[in-house]
């Protein structure tokens, strides 16, 4: 017999039992069959009686044994009275004596919830747009350039784009502060890579100048002792260099992958990877946008199993991305999983949102959508067909596809049925992050 506890929300708890003659039996079965290859002293292999093998291994198998049933009698349960089980149940064994002819116990968990989907007609979504105009392409051909810049000694002041080599150091109360001084150090005016106020105070120096001025660090500034206080820098400008971006030449194109030195040819190709990225970017705004909607017109409990397992989840991620960038990270450190909760429970959400959204509307992936979308993806690269088989030779990477075109469907639904207003993008809005 059994029977169903509703604890509060989404939280269930089964009372049941299962048969202790079923356990001692199969128990017995394993231990026979382990007897045939087992070592023990004293004894040739596959010769150990029932009872040495009871001995040494009885119980570890009982209780392999014991939770192998306990998770059947849970499954059965569940079937049979129709429970969508989200996550993993929690047993716990209510009968002291495990020879007792029925051990029961109780296994608590959640159920998936009831996902009801709002009316979207009298909703708003923005839709981005992105058109590439042939100042985008020029714009990034100028970015390529400036990584490739060689700084020469100019005879002048310092002006925006220029590079000036300095030595400098800041006092704070007469004293000088960590990280406030450095020798021949590099500062590229405009770059923004020190603060506004210290590359202004450049601008218009020259080689072999020195002085003096005050600055006021931002009070959000990371470095706690010198936030929000004023300091006194010194600095001595060894020389003014001024940007020399190399020629847009066959030189210049061969270097950046164009093996036959073809200027217009390298312009193409600038002009289709600009063009992808930016439409990439586009359709991660506008996912962006349909989601936050789903998320406002549904309503829907999220099970803290499924949140918990997502959350530890997006903390392992985290942790490998930063190992990735090169961060090394303290042996035993660990983020703590409070941290993505939030993010965690709005994942699963909506993919619960999905799902149901998926259900109702017939929205799975075609065959034929997974392929084009594979395609696009491989002609990215200099082997498209290398690509294409990459994906097809694992179905775990089509499944990444198919998901990808399943909210792709459901963005194409939430913009057919919702009130749309189009905001049309710019580039350096789009690359930004």
């Amino acid at each position: 017999m059994s029977n169903i506890e509703t604890l509060g929300g989404l939280q269930r708890r089964l009372n049941a039992s299962v048969a202790q003659p079923q356990i001692r039996l199969e128990v017995e079965n394993r231990l026979k069959r382990l007897g045939r290859t087992a070592k023990i002293h004293g004894f040739r292999q596959g010769k150990a009686p029932l009872k040495v093998l009871e001995q040494q291994y009885g119980d570890s198998v009982q209780q392999e044994v014991l939770g192998e049933s306990l998770q059947r009698s849970f499954a059965e349960a569940a079937s049979a009275n129709k429970l969508q089980v989200a996550g993993y149940p929690q047993f716990e064994i209510k009968t002291a004596d495990l020879n007792a002819p029925e051990i029961e116990y109780s296994a608590t968990f959640e159920v998936f919830p009831e996902v009801v989907i709002g009316d979207i007609s009298g909703e708003g979504v923005t839709r981005t747009v992105f058109n590439l105009e042939e100042a985008d392409v020029e714009a990034t051909i100028q970015t390529l350039r400036k990584q490739r810049v060689e700084y020469k000694t100019a005879d002048r002041a310092a002006q925006n784009d220029d590079q000036v080599r300095i030595d400098f150091s800041g006092m704070l109360d007469g004293n000088l502060f960590e990280g406030g001084s450095a020798k021949d150090f590099a500062v590229v005016l405009g770059a923004g890579r020190m603060l506004p106020d210290f590359e202004n105070a450049l601008l218009g120096s020259k080689a072999g100048e020195t002085k003096s001025f005050d600055m006021t660090f931002p009070a959000d500034y990371h470095g706690k002792d010198v936030a929000g206080k004023q300091v006194t820098f010194t600095i001595t400008v060894h020389a003014v260099e001024a940007p020399n971006l190399p020629e847009l030449d066959a030189e210049f194109v061969k270097s950046m992958g164009v093996a036959d030195g073809d200027v217009e040819k390298f312009r193409q190709e600038i002009r289709e990877n600009v063009g992808r990225e930016a439409q990439r970017r586009v359709k991660v705004r506008n996912k962006d946008s349909v989601m936050e909607l789903l998320l406002k017109v549904s309503q829907l409990d999220a099970p803290q199993s499924l949140v918990q397992g997502e959350a530890q989840r997006l903390m392992e991620q985290t942790v490998r991305d930063m190992e990735g960038r090169g961060m090394k990270i303290p042996q035993g450190l660990k983020l703590p999983a409070d941290m993505f909760l939030e993010r965690a429970e709005k994942r699963i959400k909506l993919g619960l949102i999905l799902a149901e959204l998926v259900k109702q509307h017939d929205l799975q992936a075609k065959p034929e959508q997974v392929e084009a979308l594979v395609n696009e993806y491989a002609q990215s690269f200099e082997r498209p067909e290398e690509v294409r088989q990459w994906y097809r030779a694992d179905k775990s990477r089509i499944q990444e596809i198919e998901n990808l075109v399943l909210e792709d469907n459901v963005v194409a639904w939430v913009m057919a049925g919702a009130k749309v207003t189009e905001q049309a993008a710019k580039l350096n809005e789009l690359m930004e992050n």
